[in-house]
């Protein structure tokens, strides 16, 4: 039988290192400049985590995080403040935060059996009480849908995509499966 927290936790690390990988390569203005309607982009995303990694995994247990946010601190994060970076923010600080956050967040989840009793002070008294395996599934989910956000935002800044890209072929293979995707969308397309 597999041990359920170390895959747990083996798969929370490949998010991890997912989402820091999309940063690789680019400059402060594209790390940081939003690019959808909703403001995401890729310093918030890793912003956003390392605040979830310290509650969720850390405070939730009775294990504060040894620096403080001060977007929490301030209650600025219920306005959105953990979602970018602001200029005083460098990339090194949000990066190394973030692995500060995730190096904290092991050690509980090392330290404590699934079934360890934890609250969650953010949610409401009547569901607040909760349990390790509970939030090390909700880190590892939250973790991977924000790392899947942060590979289309990667895409939409210089077109380069996931790990596997190159298992599915070349740009000429690519082209033409964007084609028959755009002429399967086309009989669908209003018309005038």
């Amino acid at each position: 039988m597999a041990d359920i927290k170390a895959e747990l936790l083996r798969k929370l690390q490949e998010a991890r290192d997912g989402l820091l990988s999309r940063l690789d390569g680019l400059g402060e203005y594209d790390l940081r400049r939003p690019l959808t309607p909703t403001g995401t982009n890729l310093l918030g995303l890793v912003k956003h985590l390392a605040g979830g990694e310290y509650v969720y995994l850390g405070t939730s247990f009775g294990r504060p995080p040894p620096e403080t946010l001060s977007w929490e601190e301030d209650g600025s994060v219920w306005e959105g403040a953990d979602m970018w970076a602001t200029p005083d923010q460098s990339t090194e600080y949000i990066v190394g935060l973030y692995r500060r956050a995730c190096a904290h967040g092991d050690r509980t989840v090392s330290e404590l059996d699934l079934d360890a009793p934890g609250r969650v002070p953010h949610w409401p008294a009547e569901r607040a009480d909760t349990t390790l395996g509970v939030l090390l599934i909700r880190m590892l989910a939250e973790t991977a849908r924000h790392a899947g956000h942060a590979d289309i935002v990667r895409e939409l800044i210089d077109g380069r995509a996931g790990p596997d890209h190159d298992d599915f072929g070349d740009a000429e293979v690519w082209r033409a499966y964007l084609a028959r995707i755009q002429a399967a969308a086309d009989a669908f397309a209003p018309t005038a």
